[in-house]
């Protein structure tokens, strides 16, 4: 049996352009789609028997995925999108957008997630990255994170074991796929929750370059300095490679003017920190994810 025999959507040679919020990336060898529990975890059983490494997306825009692809199989949660509140918790699926969340979270009186408003990811990716913004981040909200290790396990951390830091939780070195997470949050006012809200995403709007593909921020706030001045002072802001240019908007931001490629976004990249790093001594990492392989030319 191969896996396109599997009773799921599977596409082969699928490219994951299509799905990236940079609307660059290569090929998948095999792209799946469950529909639910049983079919993620006969996916993840499969995989293991036939020694085929797995990649899990959800929302991919925090991501840059390399032009080459990714080998093995891809597995995308969009279809994980359910959302159910139990009191002062917020159940949701890996592949639910956050900011859906927030919005029940607000029409259920429930505080905690307004920092979360205009996050574009997916929850387990939030999981995965511990997203944040504006002062909030998710190891203040997330109680419980269920996953299924490569090894086929169904597994339950808590925030606790999640060991959340910056940009960072236990599940990047679990490798596994998560599947549903519970967010623990506190009774509010309904009307003071969404002008909370309000107010962050007119802040996103004026502030960042939303009309454009993008993948988010790319780089962690280095110690002691904020990314964009850093980079407007090393003479960056506009610089065009391919067709990625730094944000005239946000110079922490690179977008994709019509015909970037992967390559085109990490060679800027580069580009911004060795620039950086030769002006100032700092050295930027990356926030965004970046995975998959190079294109053999």
């Amino acid at each position: 049996m191969t896996i396109l025999d599997l009773p799921i959507k599977v596409k082969t040679q699928e490219p994951l352009s299509n799905y990236t919020f940079t609307k660059t990336g290569g090929p998948a060898d095999f792209l799946a789609f469950p529909q639910d529990l049983e079919q993620l975890q006969e996916l993840i059983n499969y995989a293991k028997e036939h020694q085929l490494p797995v990649t899990t997306l959800g929302n991919s825009s925090n991501l840059i995925i390399k032009d080459g692809g990714i080998r093995g199989l891809v597995i995308m949660l969009t279809e994980f999108k359910q959302i159910q509140v139990h009191g002062n918790l917020i159940q949701a699926q890996a592949g639910a957008s956050i900011i859906e969340v927030t919005k029940v979270a607000c029409r259920a009186g429930l505080t905690g997630l307004e920092f979360a408003a205009g996050i574009p990811g997916s929850v387990g990716g939030a999981a995965f990255m511990n997203a944040g913004a504006y002062g909030g981040e998710m190891s203040q909200v997330i109680s419980q994170v269920e996953e299924i290790l490569p090894s086929g396990q169904q597994i339950c951390l808590t925030g606790k074991q999640l060991h959340f830091s910056y940009r960072h939780s236990a599940v990047q070195e679990n490798k596994g796929t998560v599947f549903a997470v519970q967010f623990q949050l506190q009774p509010g006012e309904q009307t003071t929750i969404q002008a909370q809200m309000d107010q962050f995403n007119a802040a996103r709007r004026s502030k960042q370059p939303l009309e454009y593909p993008s993948c988010g921020s790319v780089f962690k706030r280095p110690e002691g300095h904020f990314t964009g001045p850093l980079i407007i002072k090393a003479g960056l802001q506009g610089k065009i490679v391919g067709g990625a240019q730094v944000s005239l908007k946000h110079a922490g931001f690179i977008i994709n003017l019509g015909t970037a490629t992967a390559t085109d976004y990490l060679d800027l990249i580069h580009l911004i920190q060795t620039t950086v790093l030769e002006k100032f001594g700092v050295q930027l990492e990356t926030e965004v994810r970046i995975i998959g392989e190079d294109k053999i030319s």
